[in-house]
Formats: structure tokens, sequence, C-alpha cells
């Protein structure tokens, strides 16, 4: 069973990280001192459940955290910084510090190392999230203590209920383009002028006019979804939009 630290400090620990191809050192108290932070830790960069939902929903729900009074989000792992910072470029997650925790020191102080050499992974990290306000934990979500990597508390739908239960999720926004397409651009431009957070997905590079014949019907581009729904090309984008 892992001890909940609600009220306590975060362990004061420097971490070594890298910017810039320099080694920087990076203390607690810079991350944490006058902040509020949300942390979520986790096994491992590049492992399956980290990169395909834990860290992209912080990552995608960071403006909505930010609106609702946090200012920094943060994920930890025991990776070393050359690991971290190629997976930050991998995720494409510009809104979450990646913070490598190379020697399992503030895991360690959290008491969340646990054992992983069955799978070949050493010392790492347990799940977790919590929201640290001036390097007081205020809320912790622990996964539960049961076999295998379990992941139902430590999400970001669960911290930003947490942090505003009636705060609006932004809709999820897919874009299919191709380059050279001007009124692919026209579209962008809308959404970008709306403030809209988008995936876009280029035609001959992440995907195929077969899979946009098989998804719209369509083969003219741009294509645009909100929330799983077609909504057309770019004059059914600008009526959508208003």
């Amino acid at each position: 069973m892992f001890a909940n630290r609600e009220g306590q400090k975060v362990p004061d620990v420097t971490f070594r990280t890298r910017e810039d191809n320099q080694w920087v050192s990076l203390t607690t108290h810079e991350l944490f001192s006058g902040k509020t932070v949300i942390v979520f830790s986790l096994p491992g960069a590049f492992t399956p459940t980290c990169s395909s939902t834990h860290v992209p929903g912080y990552n995608e729900l960071a403006k909505i955290f930010k609106a609702n009074g946090v200012d920094d989000i943060i994920c930890i792992s025991v990776n070393d910084a050359f690991v971290m910072n190629e997976w930050c470029k991998d995720q494409k997650a510009d809104n979450v510090r990646m913070i490598p925790d190379g020697n399992g020191e503030f895991t360690d102080g959290m008491g969340m190392l646990v054992d992983k050499t069955d799978l070949g992974f050493g010392k790492r990290s347990w799940r977790y999230s919590m929201l640290v306000k001036d390097g007081t934990i205020e809320k912790m979500f622990i996964e539960p203590d049961e076999p295998g990597d379990p992941f139902k508390v430590s999400d970001a739908d669960t911290m930003l209920k947490y942090v505003n239960e009636h705060a609006e999720k932004p809709k999820a926004i897919s874009l299919f383009t191709k380059i050279g397409c001007p009124f692919c651009a026209k579209a962008k431009q809308m959404l970008s002028e709306h403030d809209f957070d988008y995936e876009e997905i280029v035609l001959g590079r992440d995907a195929s006019p077969r899979t946009l014949r098989a998804m719209t019907g369509a083969s003219t581009v741009p294509q645009v979804f909100v929330d799983g729904v077609l909504i057309g090309g770019s004059e059914e984008l600008a009526a959508y939009l208003g």
C-alpha cells in the first residue's frame, strides 16, 4: 500500500536536466516555489500507456488547467535526461515539462519507487498524479496497488475534475490536409483565430487518399472532424464557426 502524502512537502532534490546541449541542475525549490503545479509520474518513457494516454491527456488539457490557476504541468519518470527530451519531442508535448529523475531520488522520497526487474526496468516509479501548491502536496491520486500497470485515477480527466469539476474540456479537432492546398491553409487559419488546437493529418505523409475516402466519403481536402463528427471542408467549417 502506498502512503498518501497530502499536506506534506515534496522531496528536496536536484534534477540533472539537459537544455541546449548543456547539463542544467534544477531544484525542487525552482520547480515548485510560489507556483501551483500538476505532477504526474509514470513507469517509463516510450512505454505504451504512458505514450498513448497519460502524456497526451495532460498535454491536450494544458490550456484548461492554466485557465484554472495551474502554472506548470510536470511529468517525472525514472529515466535519464536524454531519453526524456527525446520522448518530449516524439510526443510533441510542448505543454508538459519532462523532468528526469534518473537516480530515482524524488520518486524514492515520494515513497513511489518500485521494483520492475521482472520486466528488465530496474527501479521505476509507480503511477500517480498530484497537485502541488508552493511545494506542498494538496491532492494525490495514486493508482491502486495491484498487479500490472493500473491506470484508473492518475489521468488528466480525473485531475481536471478535482481542479474544477465544471471546467469544459476542449473540442477534439482533426483536420485532413495536403501540402500546398490554399483551402487547407484557410481552414487552419480559422481554427487558429478561434484559438482551437487541432491535429493535422497530411495526405501522403500521415494518411493515404484511400483513408480519407473511407472516413469521409470525400476525395478533397480539407476535411474537418470535431469531437468525432465530420464537419466538412473550409466552407462548412466557416459556417460551423459562425
